[in-house]
């Protein structure tokens, strides 16, 4: 009796006439452009300019790229470096292999020089940025569909995925547990679950993208259980999972520090937001002021209330009481 499962595709290339498509890639670079999008918005809505979340992704995200390759070659060297392997394919990302630990690392040192260079603070960018970069690694993930990679045990189950065989590779022909699929969802929710929380509990500072890092490495330690993949392991366990618990380690206690020494949100975010609104402003006789030579702004006129406006002018000292106005 057949099984219901997801079938993979038979090829991760499409070929648009003559050039190829590779679904990896295409997940990838869609995954960036959502991120941007959304985080520009975010960006907007706390004060910043209108572009400035793609100027600073220019620099994170060849960052990121080159860091997620590093880690993965790193942690996964025999892939490359072993017997019979070719140390060329090390530079193929297409093919698949990007390590998100790495990727944040040195794509948080491409945001912290672009950042730098605009004048903004970092921790804010990132806030900015967080539920954004989820919703890419959950449209990246089905880049490893494409590639028939990182599935997890064997399973019958309804959703399961099925592999087809390399021998190549020593991948075998079965139905796996689709753990890119898992962790696709999972990213949505934490997306979910960051903008929620940013908006109930005005989080800022660098605690939102804390929370996101948080949130990702718990689904991140229950997938790693599930991926039967080669990996190195210490003491048993996978080496990312190792990973998965000192990460989130370290986002509780940033965000726990953080609180106590910042509390709230930051009121500027782009100081040269800030500036352009009140450039904006100069001459404008907006609050009843007379415009200075200089173009600032001119002193306002105290604005009289509803009830202020109503109230009748008093009478001058001598008219009122009909007594004489005492003289001086």
């Amino acid at each position: 009796m057949d099984i219901a499962y997801i079938p993979s595709p038979s090829t991760g290339v499409i070929h648009l006439g003559p050039v190829p498509l590779r679904g990896y890639a295409f997940c990838i670079i869609i995954g960036v452009f959502v991120a941007v999008w959304l985080g520009n918005r975010r960006w907007i809505a706390r004060g910043g300019r209108a572009g400035t979340v793609a100027d600073i992704a220019v620099w994170a995200v060849p960052f990121g790229l080159v860091g997620g390759r590093l880690y993965h070659v790193i942690t996964d060297y025999q892939m490359y470096f072993g017997e019979g392997r070719d140390w060329v394919d090390s530079f193929k990302i297409w093919e698949g292999g990007l390590g998100i630990w790495g990727a944040v690392a040195l794509g948080a040192v491409g945001a912290w020089i672009g950042c730098r260079r605009r004048g903004i603070p970092l921790p804010a960018w990132a806030d900015a940025l967080a539920p954004g970069l989820a919703v890419a690694q959950a449209i990246g993930r089905w880049g490893n569909w494409f590639n028939q990679e990182l599935y997890g045990k064997a399973t019958d189950l309804p959703w399961a995925l099925k592999i087809d065989g390399d021998p190549a590779i020593g991948r075998v022909a079965g139905t796996y547990h689709p753990t890119f699929l898992y962790e696709s969802l999972w990213c949505l929710a934490i997306a979910a679950l960051v903008i929620w929380a940013d908006r109930r509990f005005t989080l800022g500072h660098g605690r939102v993208f804390a929370l996101y890092v948080a949130a990702y490495t718990v689904g991140r330690f229950w997938f790693e259980y599930l991926r039967v993949d080669d990996a190195h392991h210490v003491l048993g366990l996978r080496l990312n999972g190792w990973t998965s618990i000192v990460v989130f380690i370290g986002a509780v206690v940033y965000m726990v520090v953080s609180a106590k020494r910042a509390p709230g949100r930051e009121t500027v975010v782009e100081p040269a937001a800030v500036a352009e609104a009140g450039e904006g402003d100069a001459g404008a006789d907006r609050s009843g002021g007379e415009p200075r030579p200089d173009g600032k702004a001119g002193k306002p006129v105290k604005q009289l209330t509803k009830k202020a406006a109503e109230k009748p002018a008093e009478k001058p000292a001598e008219e009122s009481a009909g007594k004489p106005a005492k003289k001086i």
